[in-house]
């Protein structure tokens, strides 16, 4: 996702050219695309997260718009203060990117985990959070982004798999669902990011006939729109890469609770158990994962 997302973006800046891309100290063999041919638009804040964020909120606040590219941990938790006043309070348009959703680097430890990013970035008033799931998914999350300026988390997967046909095909829209398999009309999966597999993996067991849907923008305004989306379902199960307190699961029980309905939901996330343990992300996930 990181090649597919540098690759789009450059693309992007071709036709805006207002575009500004920041990081720090890290993306090497994955940036060069944007640095090479906009190099006046590229900066490298250095290992100074906080500093970067604000940098990137005095650019937005010029009518141009920052993307700050970093490992997960590095763009929310060690700079929330800056992302919170800054960025959030002032609504300028800074989408904050993070590679490495979930345990993308789960042999790095729990300090390079993304398990608790949904529960700060959601907490942000302005701040729109897209988690796509496949490349289709990304491209359009990210023509969106572009297209209605405002603060944004971008979360994406560390794995370059190719996944997805003709983007054409894929609208993303803030609180919308994109149904990926055509089941039940009562019961239904809702992902949001890079859990795709494990949900069609429980469609094959024990939520067979499930219909599956994918939600990959979402956030504190868009609670109404997603629940006019599934007030028809009798049965929801919701999956994702993090932690339940504070996660998709829990924005979907919210979304629910403030409108009269019917619905069960069951969520299925990430076990907190996983803290003390390293390894490969098809480990951590067969391990602490949803199932």
């Amino acid at each position: 996702m990181r090649k597919i997302f540098i690759k789009e973006l450059t693309r992007l800046n071709k036709k805006k050219k207002n575009i500004y891309l920041v990081v720090n100290d890290l993306g090497y063999n994955v940036v060069e695309p944007f640095s090479n041919n906009y190099p006046k638009r590229f900066l490298n804040a250095g290992v100074s997260e906080q500093n970067m964020m604000g940098m990137s909120a005095g650019i937005a606040s010029e009518q141009s718009h920052t993307f700050v590219y970093s490992i997960a941990n590095f763009s929310t938790f060690r700079c929330a203060e800056q992302i919170r006043n800054d960025i959030d309070y002032h609504n300028l348009p800074v989408t904050i990117v993070s590679v490495g959703s979930g345990l993308g680097y789960g042999n790095l430890g729990y300090s390079h985990h993304a398990l608790q990013d949904y529960a700060l970035m959601r907490s942000f008033p302005n701040m729109l959070i897209f988690s796509p799931g496949n490349n289709n998914e990304l491209i359009n999350s990210l023509d969106y982004i572009i297209k209605n300026p405002q603060p944004s988390y971008l979360r994406l997967d560390k794995d370059e798999i190719p996944q997805g046909g003709d983007e054409k095909k894929t609208l993303v829209r803030p609180g919308k669902l994109l149904q990926i398999i055509k089941g039940s009309k009562t019961n239904a999966i809702i992902i949001t990011g890079k859990t795709q597999e494990i949900a069609k993996n429980m469609i094959k067991g024990k939520y067979k006939n499930y219909s599956l849907y994918s939600l990959p923008a979402w956030g504190m305004k868009t609670k109404k729109i997603f629940f006019d989306s599934v007030k028809k379902f009798t049965n929801i199960v919701t999956v994702e890469d993090h932690f339940l307190d504070g996660g998709f699961g829990s924005w979907v029980n919210e979304a629910l609770i403030n409108y009269k309905n019917n619905i069960l939901v069951k969520n299925k996330y990430i076990s907190a158990k996983c803290i003390y343990d390293v390894g490969s992300k098809d480990y951590l996930l067969k391990k602490y994962g949803p199932k």
